[in-house]
């Protein structure tokens, strides 16, 4: 690592053009839900997701070089972030359930990464994250409370699992190894299409494949681009290269502005409402989100009530 690199790394600050990048990235990560709502107005959810992943492989495989991780790695996380989350995600933002909500909604990922790693290490919940979680279901409850409408409980089961499935394809990539997630989020993509593409042809079939793309509008088709040029290879490559010159801790808490971008650009854009409920459920969840993220970093403080490992 060079010394530039290096004092970067061990600085808690960013700058601002690097503070910049962090927050471009969360306003394309949020602003995303409401480019999938316009590109699902022409393209059916699972074509849709295939084409995706179709774009974000080629030409770029011929381009990095292959991780060094095992096919068996590749293979998890293309099914469970290709399949899983986006495949299940698109099919609810079909007419199930609103861009705003679902942006929220799928910060559900954070609560079930923790899960999946306590299951997986036999770490024992903290009291903070106790806290954290209880206000985030009350949140989930309150979108569950007022499904019907732009936001069913269809919809909201299905962005959960979507959810739950990015959590699961957090730990695949976390095991991996590899610090070259663009290269990983590339090759895993070849085997997101496969399910994809098969689940399209037997539930959306030939002919409204065909039909759409055909019929697809400019907007619809930038929108495919967008997801994968925009979303994955600008996203994971800045958020990665940002990740490997500041702590975790100096990046992440950043990502907790997502569904406020998400939440906005709908309510802006496509015109969602935003009653109080909707709000108030927001700001449960994203209060449960700030707590399991900032707590840690507040507990190395001096002085800090609860030092960090000591019961809450």
């Amino acid at each position: 690592m060079s010394a530039s690199v290096h004092s970067a790394a061990t600085t808690h600050g960013l700058s601002l053009r690097h503070a910049l990048l962090a927050l471009a990235v969360v306003a394309v990560w949020g602003t995303n839900f409401v480019v999938i709502r316009v590109a699902l107005d022409d393209f059916p959810p699972l074509l849709f997701a295939t084409l995706r992943f179709i774009i974000a492989l080629l030409p770029a495989a011929f381009i990095l070089k292959r991780p060094a991780v095992s096919w068996r790695s590749l293979a998890s996380y293309g099914f469970l972030i290709g399949f899983g989350q986006f495949g299940l995600l698109y099919i609810a933002m079909d007419g199930h359930i609103s861009p705003g909500i679902a942006s929220l909604v799928m910060q559900a990922q954070v609560f079930f990464t923790i899960g999946l790693a306590m299951w997986l290490s036999g770490e024992r919940l903290r009291g903070f994250q106790i806290l954290a979680l209880l206000l985030a279901t009350i949140g989930f409850g309150v979108i569950m409370a007022h499904t019907g409408g732009s936001t069913t409980a269809f919809g909201l089961g299905l962005a959960l699992v979507a959810a739950m499935s990015w959590a699961g394809g957090n730990q695949v990539a976390k095991s991996s190894g590899t610090t070259d997630m663009l290269a990983y989020v590339v090759w895993a993509s070849l085997f997101s299409i496969p399910p994809l593409l098969i689940a399209s042809l037997l539930l959306e079939g030939p002919t409204a494949i065909g039909a759409a793309l055909v019929a697809a509008s400019p907007e619809a088709w930038a929108a495919v681009v967008w997801q994968s040029v925009g979303n994955t290879m600008f996203g994971y490559a800045a958020w990665s290269w940002l990740l490997a010159r500041y702590p975790a801790a100096t990046i992440t808490p950043t990502a907790l502005l997502i569904p406020i971008f998400g939440m906005g650009a709908s309510a802006l854009l496509l015109a969602e409402a935003l009653p109080g409920w909707k709000l108030g459920a927001a700001a449960l969840v994203m209060g449960g989100l700030a707590i399991n993220v900032l707590w840690p970093m507040a507990s190395r403080l001096p002085g800090f009530p609860w030092r960090r490992g000591e019961p809450v």
